[in-house]
């Protein structure tokens, strides 16, 4: 049955080609491919215009200022980065309180970072400064070095230190070699890295450090005395720290955090939901941190209701320090998680923004930029700075062009440090806790990402879950390892256990497709093909034998030994004058057939190809055997193999390929290959694949090609000869391609 024809149609005449046939025809192009010296001879090699190319990626700053539009541009970066500048000096110091460290720090990791990014970065719209998941990772190996209730680590250096000098020194040395790892990256162009953490991963690895931040956040909200556990199952050691001391909660702070957790929330979604009338959102943040220093300053919290302050601010700026070696040791497992980590979340961010506003991200320049911003804020005592989704969306919905409004934030920073952050000194650690709590919304709310995976994609929904708990219960260092492993357990069971699957031809087209899902299609008998949609590769190869083996409905391997051990026995019998040769075929004239024992087999020889020498006549495989001899019957002729989607081939799978395509050729059965990749193609010829049994001229550019030869070879007449017809070419074809075209459509009638 015929499709009725479509509006637009094609006809093409060509030849049948096979791979040969083909390259015989069209010769290639010899290329020249490039040899290791010769690239490492390009890379070194230096003109005036790579030098300049050279200039414009490491500074992207010089790109973007020459096309700077003062008039239209300036007064929008300024507002951004005041907007933004308030934001980040918050969070800087609301996740200083993460990182265990002074708040004051906080500050700098506000300014020093975000200063570098300014001129490195190509980003417009990031705003770099301090990231809660990467504080908190921060503040693990801080409370591990120097813990809270007992001596600090015997570290070179601490000698003469107090507890907050000691944690200054390992919280910018962890952060000096994550730069250290972010620019290395960088520089030898690997960023690539950083694509094993898909989104799913990243999404159920933060969902975990939200938790994780939240507990944590439970000691300043509750105003309670908590020692900080680090390694696996801390955060149950902390939580049940939290439950034992609940009782001693400062009903205060309590208070307060909650009646600050409701309004800035509130806020928050009136900014979300009328965010297209508003001309910016409203700074809650900002607004109930002025009100909050302003009544515990007038009433004096801290005396009359015990409110913990931030208390004594540092003023200004500190001189450089260089890391500390030992902590660089002791930190190197910690501090490679948090370089991925940070630069994966906020090359995410970046992302979002340059596909918004049509610029190109550079992922290896972005390296680059935050490995740099890490190494010279660590210099200066700021801890691990990425980006905050949040602040960055302040920066880009306020109007923020370029890193413009990025550094008018950092000098927001610098002026609070050196002139006015006595001010903030009132403050209540609780309101910090607050903030941070509140901002953990959006991590938290991606638990509603698992009904969506688990309906959409079971494998994906694990990867989040395994993560999530693995981060949670483990601690986020292992955590993040053991979401990389369950993450690379499921890319090798999608390739190792794939949906291979058996296609049929949809009768009048040249088109392919799973017979099990389409009713209008055409199956030659005796022809079977079999489709592998992934590389083939030592993981799989026994799969996909066995896969091929249950689509052929038999195994070749145990037919040849069948075969071969009936061949024997015939040969016995002719030899002993019990089997005699008539017209009609082999006669049985003994008692009974001869027995033969496992010990006279030699099941080496089993496996070879069935040998007729000496025979005088030719045996059918599929008729009736004398003297009861039973061999399975075989009726498949040709099996075509698409490989289509197979991208390479290791050594093990072209043996166990080579092994299947022999046993099934020595059992009569023509094997195809059709659609190979070229390269391919090239390992199979350079690891000497071909011999006598296994040729060049079984491989066919197209799978209708492959099937036409099959047909012409052994013509179908189980439906017909108008079923062949549909299928077989036009009579008239030519030896070029046609197309038939009109004026304003292509005319389409397949004709085969």
């Amino acid at each position: 049955m015929m499709m009725q024809p479509s509006a637009q149609q094609y006809a093409v005449s060509r030849p049948l080609y096979s791979e040969d046939d083909f390259a015989e025809e069209y010769p290639k192009i010899t290329r020249h491919h490039k040899t290791l010296p010769d690239h490492v001879k390009a890379y070194f090699t230096c003109d005036s215009k790579r030098a300049k190319n050279a200039a414009l990626s490491l500074f992207p700053v010089i790109g973007w200022m020459r096309i700077y539009r003062i008039k239209e541009w300036l007064l929008s970066d300024m507002v951004s980065g005041v907007s933004t500048g308030l934001v980040s000096i918050l969070q800087g110091l609301a996740f200083a309180l993460l990182a265990e460290l002074p708040v004051s720090y906080g500050l700098f990791t506000a300014f020093f970072p975000a200063l570098v990014y300014c001129f490195l970065g190509t980003s417009r719209h990031l705003s770099v400064g301090a990231f809660p998941v990467l504080s908190l990772m921060v503040g693990a190996v801080v409370t591990r070095l120097v813990p809270n209730d007992g001596p600090p680590a015997n570290i070179t250096g601490f000698e003469g230190l107090t507890m907050d000098q000691q944690r200054v020194v390992v919280a910018s040395s962890v952060t000096f070699l994550m730069g250290i790892f972010q620019l290395a990256m960088g520089v030898f162009q690997v960023g690539f890295v950083v694509m094993y953490l898909s989104d799913t991963l990243i999404s159920g690895f933060t969902t975990a450090a939200a938790i994780h931040i939240l507990v944590s956040q439970l000691k300043f909200v509750l105003a309670l005395t908590v020692q900080c556990k680090n390694g696996p199952f801390s955060i149950i050691c902390t939580l049940e720290q939290i439950f034992s001391q609940i009782t001693d909660t400062n009903v205060a702070d309590l208070v307060m955090s909650i009646i600050i957790i409701l309004v800035v929330f509130a806020v928050k979604e009136v900014n979300d939901r009328f965010k297209a009338k508003l001309p910016a959102p409203i700074p809650i943040e900002v607004i109930v941190t002025i009100i909050v220093c302003g009544v515990s300053y007038g009433f004096n919290f801290k005396e009359k209701f015990g409110v913990d302050i931030i208390g004594k601010m540092q003023p200004g700026y500190e001189t450089p320090i260089a890391p500390n070696i030992e902590v660089l040791q002791q930190s190197a497992v910690e501090a490679f998680p948090m370089a991925i980590i940070g630069f994966s979340v906020a090359f995410s961010v970046a992302k979002v923004y340059s596909i918004k506003h049509d610029y190109i991200l550079d992922g290896n320049q972005e390296l680059i930029a935050f490995g740099a911003s890490n190494i010279f804020g660590a210099s200066f005592r700021s801890f691990a700075a990425s980006t905050a989704l949040s602040r960055t969306a302040v920066q880009e919905s306020t109007g923020g062009k370029t890193q413009i409004a990025g550094f008018i934030s950092a000098m927001m920073a610098m002026i609070v440090t050196m002139w006015i952050g006595f001010l903030l000194e009132p403050l209540p650690k609780s309101l910090l806790g607050a903030l941070v709590i509140v901002n953990l919304k959006g991590m938290l709310m991606q638990f509603r990402e698992i009904p969506y995976l688990w309906r959409r994609d079971r494998p994906d929904c694990v990867v989040w879950i395994a993560t999530c708990i693995a981060a949670i219960l483990l601690g986020l260092d292992l955590g993040l390892a053991a979401g990389v492993g369950v993450e690379l357990l499921t890319v090798v069971f999608r390739t190792q256990f794939t949906r291979c699957c058996v296609l049929a031809n949809i009768r009048g087209t040249d088109i392919y497709k799973d017979r099990k899902d389409y009713l209008h299609i055409y199956e030659p008998e005796g022809t079977k093909i079999f489709r592998i949609p992934a590389p083939i590769f030592f993981a799989n190869i026994e799969f996909f034998k066995g896969k091929l083996i249950e689509s052929v409905g038999f195994n070749p391997l145990r037919v040849l030994r069948k075969r071969n051990k009936a061949l024997r026995k015939i040969k016995k019998l002719l030899k002993s004058g019990e089997l005699q040769i008539t017209e009609k075929g082999l006669l049985h004239t003994g008692s009974a057939p001869i027995k033969e024992s496992e010990d006279e087999s030699n099941m080496e020889d089993l496996d070879q190809p069935t040998d007729f020498q000496n025979l005088p006549v030719q045996i059918n495989w599929n008729a009736e055997l004398p003297a009861n001899i039973c061999v399975p019957k075989v009726d498949v002729h040709s099996v075509i193999l698409d490989f289509a989607a197979v991208s390479f081939l290791d050594i093990s799978a072209l043996k166990g390929l080579k092994a299947i395509l022999k046993e099934f050729v020595r059992v009569d059965v023509e094997v195809y290959i059709v659609a190979c990749d070229v390269y391919i193609l090239e390992k199979l010829h350079s690891c000497m694949f071909f011999d006598a049994e296994i040729k060049t001229s079984i491989f066919f550019l197209t799978l209708h090609d492959a099937m036409l030869h099959i047909l012409e070879k052994h013509p179908d007449q189980s439906e017909g000869k108008d079923t062949y017809k549909d299928l077989k070419m036009n009579p008239y074809h030519s030896n070029s391609a046609t197309c038939l075209r009109s004026r304003d459509k292509t005319v389409a009638e397949c004709r085969f």
